[in-house]
């Protein structure tokens, strides 16, 4: 029960330090952004096809959003731990002695932890928002499922720039609006693309 306590302790602490909230923000939402574009990319390659395969459309979805929470959890962990080690360094310069180990080292080090952690889940709530339409359709509508996923892709995209424009006290409506046609005009050259390819 202590050693309980004191991971929530030290999670408070973490989340009480003024560069975790933005910093969680900011990488979520972008990592959202750039996970929502990555998929829709997917599906325009492979959904969007004659001889589309449902199982193949799945499990590149899955794998690569797999691949994207590993990749931008560890990268995230890894710039966030340089961060957070540097301004240490400059607190215990200023205050004279180390500050690793003190409380403020510790809930220093669970920020940078918890920043990557929900940074990684972006991918994956992606992933799964938008694979859903191929999961519970059959394989005989696999165009209607591509169809139903672009169009979750363009809702999330309008989520996160509403989100975005909330963040930043601009207008959300607009910056939702803008992530959505960015969102479109992508689709419409990727798929411009492929119909040459």
């Amino acid at each position: 029960m202590a050693k309980n306590d004191r991971n929530s302790s030290w999670f408070k602490e973490a989340m009480s330090l003024p560069e975790t909230g933005p910093a969680l923000r900011r990488y979520f939402v972008n990592t959202m952004f750039d996970s929502t574009f990555a998929v829709l990319g997917i599906i325009i390659g492979s959904a969007l096809t004659a001889d589309a395969d449902p199982g193949l459309v799945i499990t590149t979805i899955i794998t690569s959003c797999v691949a994207l929470a590993i990749s931008t959890g560890s990268s995230v962990y890894e710039g966030e731990t340089l961060e957070q080690s540097r301004r240490m360094d400059e607190i215990g310069r200023a205050m004279l002695r180390p500050v690793e180990e003190t409380n403020l080292g510790k809930a220093s080090k669970a920020s940078a932890a918890i920043i990557a952690f929900s940074n990684s889940l972006a991918p994956l709530m992606t992933g799964a928002i938008i694979v859903s339409p191929f999961l519970l359709m059959g394989e005989e509508t696999i165009l209607v499922a591509a169809e139903v996923a672009i169009v979750l892709a363009i809702v999330l995209l309008f989520i996160t720039g509403f989100i975005m424009g909330k963040l930043s006290e601009k207008n959300p409506w607009w910056k939702g609006l803008r992530m959505s046609l960015v969102g479109l005009a992508a689709f419409v050259v990727c798929y411009l693309i492929g119909g040459v390819v």
